[in-house]
């Protein structure tokens, strides 16, 4: 199985660098560099990895639907997402891998084996709570809704590419747009690592994010009023 990992990345110029030989150990690696005003770009190349620019700063969806485009346009049968600020190790990159031969979409969890010590408060409550309305919505059975670092077959990874946000939402659109196509998702462990990264998570987004989730629940309203493909009974674990 061909695989390419691809990091969307925004002034990342920190450790975009080991971030992309760790990952060439596993795979083609593909930067996709969005709007960066530091030195993403020229590291991120220097380190071996194939890159995709985008001019002005699009935001993260944006990113992971170029990147995907690219990676369809050149045979890959899958596909791994990750960070590029260092929380992610792509030494974890073979268990997703291995977690692909039954799986469309595996998502990497921070909380499968309990939570991170190091994870900020603030994140563990958003986490806990969006994560939670996403399973009520999609009936997948998740730990950890907002992780980006993820692996995508190529069937699914074409899915992902009409989804409307460019932001942050994307990556939940990707998870209800999986549960719209009956798509099989499962987690696999990963670690954490949180350091003195700057968050691009302004009060915009925050707001936007609150919006889209009442936008989840309209949903889930409609299916039970006029039904639905959706089989909220899933178990894809």
């Amino acid at each position: 199985m061909k695989f390419i990992t691809i990091i969307p990345a925004y002034n990342e110029e920190k450790a975009i660098k080991s971030v992309v030989r760790c990952a060439l150990k596993y795979s083609d690696v593909l930067v996709v560099d969005d709007g960066s005003s530091d030195n993403t770009y020229n590291l991120a190349k220097s380190a071996g990895a194939k890159i995709v620019k985008h001019e002005k700063n699009m935001g993260k969806g944006a990113a992971i639907k170029s990147g995907i485009k690219k990676a369809l346009n050149n045979d890959y049968d899958a596909l791994i997402l990750l960070d590029g600020d260092g929380q992610h190790n792509p030494d974890c990159i073979p268990s997703f891998i291995s977690n692909m031969d039954s799986n469309e979409l595996v998502i990497g969890s921070r909380f499968i084996n309990g939570t991170p010590e190091n994870m900020p408060v603030g994140r563990k409550l958003s986490n806990k709570i969006t994560t939670n309305l996403i399973k009520f919505v999609t009936g997948y059975r998740l730990t950890d809704s907002q992780s980006g670092f993820r692996a995508i077959s190529r069937d699914a990874a074409g899915l992902f590419l009409d989804i409307k946000y460019d932001d942050y939402v994307y990556e939940s659109e990707m998870i209800y747009k999986a549960s719209e196509h009956e798509i099989k998702v499962s987690e696999a462990p990963i670690p954490c690592t949180y350091g003195d990264e700057k968050s691009y998570v302004t009060k915009v987004h925050a707001l936007k994010y609150i919006l889209f989730i009442i936008g989840l629940l309209g949903r889930k309203f409609k299916i039970r009023v006029v039904g639905s493909p959706i089989n909220a009974n899933k178990n894809y674990e």
